[in-house]
């Protein structure tokens, strides 16, 4: 059982040396059959494990992870929290994902560094105002906060910002949402890892997929670098690699994969704790 955290176990623990803090997460060999694998120890798949047990009570759960937790894309994305889309389909969906960030870190026990600073997205001529016009007016329709920024309300929440007419991208205006900030994504994961972990699922990490058992045109387990694992159910959460173990499955996904490069800065005070430019 891991230790629950709270300000009084930091201060025992401070008194005792730190010698009696308990692993995070248990590691567990695997075993020979679960109800469900979830393949892909990111976000995603850890959270699909966490509220397979929580809400479904399916606690015979194995999450197979390549490498670490928290090492993959979860790990390197660009930390963003926001719900400031424009069709209903993608405000219904990413306007949950943004309320349960609101109570994640209370629910998990595990601090997943929201910081709730606000977003904006700015826009460079008339016509970008006129999709933010109708953007906000759509996230506003659907429930979510939103306002259309002039140029002076840019200027007020990001002051730093060249705001000169001859400059390459002049601003006309931006749309802000309030509620939008950043998290630790690895944080995150961290987080869902113990908090499944405590609900009896198995964290198995180092544990590469190299094969896909089939048997009678269904799908029974998996091969892996710790040997064969069989589940009734077996769910892909792995970003980019989607495409590549759906090959190994048997069966094309209609998407395709493609390397992403990015530059994601930390957020350097007081530069980047208001804005993302």
């Amino acid at each position: 059982m891991t230790t629950r955290y709270s300000a009084f176990s930091l201060f025992k623990e401070g008194l005792a040396g730190q010698t009696g803090w308990q692993p995070a997460w248990r590691s567990p060999e695997p075993k020979l059959s679960y109800d469900a694998i979830v393949i892909g120890g990111g976000g995603h798949g850890l959270a699909t494990a966490y509220y397979l047990a929580k809400n479904h009570n399916i606690t015979s759960v194995a999450v197979l992870e390549k490498g670490w937790i928290g090492g993959g894309n979860t790990g390197r994305n660009t930390t963003v929290v926001r719900s400031n889309y424009y069709y209903p389909e993608s405000i219904e969906l990413y306007g949950l994902a943004h309320r349960l960030y609101e109570g994640l870190s209370k629910e998990l026990n595990y601090n997943v560094m929201l910081s709730q600073r606000g977003m904006v997205n700015l826009c460079h001529s008339t016509g970008e105002m006129e999709i933010g016009a109708r953007t906000v007016n759509a996230m506003q329709i659907n429930g979510i906060d939103a306002e259309l920024f002039s140029p002076d309300d840019v200027r007020r929440v990001a002051p730093i910002y060249n705001f000169s007419p001859d400059a390459r991208f002049p601003v006309f205006g931006g749309i802000w949402q309030g509620r939008a900030g950043t998290a630790r994504h690895d944080a995150v994961a961290w987080g869902y890892a113990r908090a499944a972990s405590r609900l009896g699922v198995d964290i198995i990490q180092n544990c590469e997929i190299t094969d896909f058992i089939i048997e009678g045109g269904r799908c029974r387990g998996v091969q892996t670098s710790r040997g064969a694992i069989r589940a009734e159910r077996i769910g892909m959460a792995v970003a980019g690699h989607s495409s590549v173990l759906a090959a190994k499955a048997g069966f094309r996904l209609p998407i395709n994969s493609y390397a992403l490069q990015a530059c994601v800065s930390e957020p350097v005070k007081p530069i980047l704790d208001t804005v993302v430019l």
